[in-house]
C-alpha cells in the first residue's frame, strides 16, 4: 500500500514539475500570443510556476516518509485543491481554458480523495511500529 502510494505520488509529480519548468522558461507566451502577454501577466505566470517547481520538490522529500508527514500532505493536498477551486471559478466566470488544464482542474478538485490513501498507510505504519 505504502509502495503504491510513493509511485502514484513520484507520477503524479512530474505533471508539475513539467508545468512549472516550462512556465518558467516560456512564461505565459507559452499558453498565448506574445502580443497579448503583458510584464506583469508574464511575472505572475513565471512565479506561480516557481511554486509548481516548489511543491514538486516537497513532494519528492516527504514520498520515502510518506507514512510520517501526514500533515504536510494534507497542506499541500490543500493547497493544489484550492488552486484547482480556483481554476474553477475562472472557467465557470471566464470561459474553458485548454483542455489539459481542464484536465488539470479535475485531478486538482479529486485530490483530496487521496488523502484517504495516505491516511490508510499511515494508519498501517502506526501499527507496525507499535
Amino acid at each position: 500500500m505504502k509502495r503504491g502510494l510513493q509511485i502514484f505520488l513520484a507520477i503524479f509529480s512530474l505533471a508539475p514539475l513539467y508545468f512549472g519548468v516550462t512556465g518558467v522558461f516560456f512564461g505565459a507566451a507559452g499558453h498565448m500570443p506574445a502580443d497579448a502577454v503583458t510584464p506583469d501577466l508574464d511575472s505572475q505566470f513565471r512565479y506561480l510556476s516557481g511554486l509548481y517547481i516548489g511543491f514538486t520538490a516537497l513532494i519528492w522529500w516527504f514520498i520515502p516518509n510518506i507514512d510520517r508527514h501526514v500533515w504536510l500532505f494534507r497542506l499541500l493536498t490543500l493547497a493544489i485543491f484550492l488552486g484547482g477551486l480556483a481554476r474553477l471559478f475562472s472557467y465557470l466566470t471566464v470561459g474553458a481554458p485548454a483542455p489539459q488544464l481542464v484536465a488539470g482542474i479535475g485531478i486538482e478538485i479529486a485530490l483530496p480523495l487521496i488523502i484517504i490513501w495516505q491516511t490508510a498507510v499511515a494508519r498501517k505504519a502506526q501499527l507496525e511500529n507499535g
